[in-house]
């Protein structure tokens, strides 16, 4: 059936779009054909995409600039969020991501960067697109929960950015590792007079989620000197929503209005299963009602009869967790920078450029579920702890005992408290980057033309420190729960059975601990490079240029030592530390090769190639060629292959085997009922499930352990893009035509040797289906038949291909008695999304075109459209934002095809010298709610939050 939550779709073309400028009217997202040209058309610059410099105009990749109006215009305060919007770089982790490590963390080593923002280009995945300041590196980031692997973009302070330019092409032989998908480039302010400021504040229309960025800098050329100096700051705040601040997110089903089997086992009033010695049957129970003081009574003749404070435990008596949970995180970030340029004679700068930036955030799970037992799946202490019949709350006047290795001869399995009294796990980031630039650039004469050069140096580090409450010292528990006579000292008796409020503050003052994670990175990178044209071809100019880079990673990852000893009762860890170096060398080419000859205006051809040596992986090189065909002055075509790769991080090398909960069912549960065939039912029997059926599984969550491999190599790609950039000067003919420009590209990324682990779901179904070897191997049992482990390792296995069509078009109106008028419409249709990886069968091809999976959406379509007008000092934007119909096979939901719709209108008195705008604004204007996606606990962060978004901003520069 399809499911009966989600939006009705509207139609794109009823959608109008943007402008928040006092500027003349420039279109949303430009490509580089249509991209404003230098204020000299004969200067040449370095455009994202080649380290050779060139006229802007003559730059053939396809390349999409953002600059301060664009940004400005989306009513954003987050760099992620405004990047995010584009359709070609959706997904990627953002302030809507409210994942703790309560699950558990990635395979990656990474962690799972709570509180971070990082951008992901045709969905490949943030480790894939590479992000650059200026043209270079900046360090990866940090969030205390392991060794990153992408830039954190929350780490570079807003006040900082000129502009931003997105490179939609694999770039590995001219910028190195991660460039795959593609680049994207953030532009620094460089040069200023005097004071800019601007203030920004917004809320949902509930009055929540409450958002404010104030930047400010200053800029000052000095005239005896010539140098040029430039500071500024920001300070940056998000507020939060809680799911159970929206109706439609309160349940773990959306919609709901009472608990079903996706709540959680672990209920307040605990589940116990438990062997009945009289009948030697398993016993499923839980409390009728909490017993506040002494210890529950049950009749073991009629365990849950009248006489007994225990009954059958349903669905009903699960519990609730999703209210605890943000839908949208609170954070903080204040950061402040330093940009000074300084000539050293009439060809040499001297350039230093420093940023510091503080992050504070938040993120938060429901109270701990408190598992123990043989099947409790914890890896840890938890599942071998026994509750001795001399603990004063044990009703049972017999201990109930762990068993041996994987519960042999265990007489209890699991017991599941959800423990309210101590409220929910709260988890808060600290994360201080620091990032240094210093070197030289200038310009020589040689061969009759200008070479110009440059050398830096780049010092960066990042520490990040996470505090969560709500933590168990397993330890301290298992002693609590021991024999009595044990527990002297400051141990106090813990009260597992009792139910929802029978754990007094003594007995938390025991167990609890305040868990404290660290992590931190390190970057040293020393460049050089070289750009000019050593002679003339029949054509034009030969241009070339070449580089070397030395670059130096650290990483580490050190969980609270309680944890790391394995006696949390959380997700268990251990520390990672590594470190790695390589050597570059590059050089690139733009060869024009015919001009001014009929049929061709332009024909030039591009190289790139780069040979690296790294510490970890050896050494190897990457490739790129292209190729750019003007027939006419209006057209160009363009093409390009390239070779990428992508080193293995820190994390992925070194990362030491973590626990993660992922949703996987488990096909031997409930055999007897689920409808599986004859096959399926004995190789679950020879698997050690139990023949009579009776197991059924806990939780829709499955341990998954998995660990870094220092034998990984890196990833490799082949990319091909093909398109065309159409500039009609016969348009502007026409009287309602100033300027008209249609660009279109056909990608194709298909990327190798793909770092993963061979997913838990492919494990056992192999394993349960064909009784495979391997696989069983990694799948650990209890003795009831539960599930309490799957194991895995990161190996260079997988494959993935990307392939689909970006479009663009502009047009701007001439000025008319109403204005001046342009539109934009930006588009992304995703032919082929399609991931591999061995099974027992050979191999598993899966295709996620059109599909949401586990909270990643593949939209067939994603469009903006924009509408613009300007007249005098007034201006005003309606944008369009669509997202095309998704599939949630597992589930059998339709998530709708949603447009959400933006406006906003904004003025620069007269009377206050033009120094002065106001802007006010609201996105998601008719208030859409998102599409329920059911992979996601109803809600995926790619989409709007529910609600209309108002905000204003006051903005002056003298």
């Amino acid at each position: 059936m399809k499911y009966p939550y989600g939006n009705s779709s509207l139609k794109l073309a009823a959608s109008l779009l943007v402008i928040a400028s006092v500027m003349p009217v420039t279109a949303y997202a430009q490509t580089a054909d249509s991209a404003p040209a230098a204020d000299d058309p004969a200067v040449e610059i370095v455009v994202t995409g080649s380290r050779i410099r060139r006229d802007p105009v003559r730059q053939a990749a396809p390349v999409t600039h953002l600059d301060q109006a664009d940004i400005k215009r989306t009513g954003l305060t987050s760099l992620t969020d405004i990047l995010q919007r584009l359709p070609g770089t959706t997904g990627g982790i953002n302030s809507r991501s409210n994942s703790s490590g309560n699950n558990g963390n990635p395979p990656d080593g990474g962690g799972v960067g709570a509180g971070s923002a990082e951008v992901d280009i045709r969905y490949l995945g943030s480790r894939r697109a590479l992000v650059l300041v200026d043209g270079q590196r900046f360090i990866n980031g940090t969030a205390a929960s392991g060794v990153p692997a992408a830039v954190d973009l929350n780490a570079i302070p807003e006040s900082l950015i000129e502009r931003v330019e997105i490179l939609r092409d694999g770039a590995s032989a001219v910028y190195g590792s991660d460039a795959i998908s593609g680049v994207v480039n953030i532009i620094t302010k460089t040069r200023q007079e005097g004071w800019a400021f601007s203030g920004q504040t917004g809320a949902y229309d509930k009055g929540d989620g409450v958002t404010e960025l104030y930047n400010y800098s200053y800029g000052h050329t000095f005239d005896s000197t010539g140098g040029s100096l430039i500071i500024g700051g920001n300070y940056a705040r998000q507020g939060s929503i809680f799911k159970g601040d929206r109706a439609l997110y309160r349940f773990p089903t959306p919609g709901a209005t009472a608990c079903d089997s996706s709540c959680s086992s672990g209920t307040p009033n605990a589940r116990v299963i438990v062997t009945n010695p009289l009948t030697s049957e398993s016993m499923n129970i839980t409390l009728k009602a909490p017993v506040l003081t002494g210890r529950p009574f049950i009749d073991l003749t009629d365990p849950t009869g009248p006489d007994s404070d225990y009954k059958a435990f349903t669905v009903a008596d699960r519990f609730n967790f999703s209210p605890y949970n943000y839908i949208l995180t609170p954070n903080k970030r204040i950061g402040t920078f330093v940009s000074y340029v300084q000539p050293l004679g009439e060809r040499v700068n001297f350039k230093f450029k420093a940023t510091y930036n503080e992050r504070s955030s938040a993120n938060q799970a429901a109270p701990l579920p408190l598992f123990v037992g043989p099947d409790a799946g914890n890896g840890n202490l938890l599942d071998t702890i026994s509750i001795d019949a001399t603990n004063p709350y044990n009703p049972f006047g017999f201990t109930l005992s762990a068993g041996g290795t994987g519960g042999t001869g265990a007489n209890y399995a699991f017991i599941g408290k959800r423990l309210v009294e101590a409220g929910p796990r709260h988890f808060e980031q600290s994360v201080k980057t620091a990032y240094f630039n210093a070197g030289f650039d200038g310009n020589f004469d040689g061969f009759g033309k200008t070479w110009y050069w440059d050398v830096s140096g780049i010092y960066s580090t990042n520490k990040a420190n996470q505090t969560m409450s709500g933590n168990i010292n397993a330890a301290k528990l298992a002693k609590a729960l021991g024999p009595v006579a044990d527990c002297t000292g400051d141990c106090v008796p813990f009260n597992i059975f009792g139910g929802e409020g029978a754990v007094t503050q003594d007995m938390l003052s025991y167990v609890l601990f305040q868990q404290k994670d660290a992590s931190e990175q390190s970057m040293v990178d020393f460049s050089a490079n070289i750009t000019g044209s050593p002679f003339e071809l029949p054509a034009g100019p030969l241009g070339v240029a070449a580089g070397v880079e030395f670059r130096r990673l650290a990483g580490s990852f050190d969980p609270d030592p309680v944890v790391a000893a394995g006696l949390g009762s959380d997700i268990p860890a251990l520390p990672t530390r590594g470190s790695y170096n390589v050597k570059e060398i590059y050089a690139e080419a733009d060869v024009p090769l015919l001009k001014d000859l009929p049929g061709v205006r332009l024909l030039e051809a591009t190289f790139a190639i780069r040979y690296f040596d790294y510490s970890t992986s050896g050494s190897d090189s990457t490739t790129k060629a292209g190729l750019s065909w003007k027939p006419v002055d209006d057209l160009r075509l363009r093409a390009t292959w390239s070779e990428g790769f992508r080193a293995p991080s820190i994390g992925e090398l070194y990362g030491a085997p973590s626990r993660f909960d992922g949703g996987v069912a488990d096909p031997c549960s409930g055999f007897n009922t689920s409808g599986v065939s004859a096959t399926i039912k004995a190789n679950c029997i020879t698997l050690g499930v139990p023949a009579d059926g009776g197991y059924v599984q806990l939780n829709g969550q499955l341990p998954i352990v998995t660990g870094g491999n220092e034998a990984l190599k890196p990833e490799t790609s082949e990319s091909t893009v093909v398109g065309f950039a159409y500039s009609p000067t016969w348009a502007k003919s026409l009287p309602f035509v100033d300027a008209l420009s249609l660009e279109a590209d056909y990608y194709n990324i298909k990327v190798d040797n793909s770092i993963t682990s061979i997913s838990a779901d492919v494990l056992l179904n192999n394993c349960v289906t064909s009784l495979d070897a391997t696989s069983c191997a990694a799948i650990t049992r209890s003795a009831t038949g539960s599930i309490t482990q799957i194991r895995g390792i990161l190996q260079n296995v997988g494959t993935l291909e990307s392939a689909g069509v970006d479009m663009t078009l502009n047009y701007r109106a001439p000025q008319t008695a109403l204005g001046r008028f342009g539109l934009i419409w930006q588009a992304t249709f995703l032919d082929k999304y399609q991931t591999s990886l061995p099974s027992a069968t050979g191999v598993t091809v899966l295709d996620y075109k059109g599909v949401e999976n586990n909270g990643q959406a593949y939209p067939e379509n994603r469009s903006n459209v924009t509408l613009t007008w300007q007249k005098g000092n007034m201006f005003g934007s309606l944008t369009g934002r669509h997202i095309s119909e998704l599939d949630e096979p597992n589930y059998d939901n339709t998530m709708k095809a949603t447009t959400y719709t933006d406006i906003q209108f904004g003025w620069s008195p007269e009377k206050l010298g033009g120094k002065y705008e106001f802007a006010i604004g609201v996105n998601n204007l008719f208030g859409k709610t998102a599409p329920i996606c059911l992979a996601c606990g109803g809600y995926d962060a790619a989409y709007d939050l529910q609600g209309q978004f108002g905000y204003v901003r006051l903005s002056y520069k003298n």
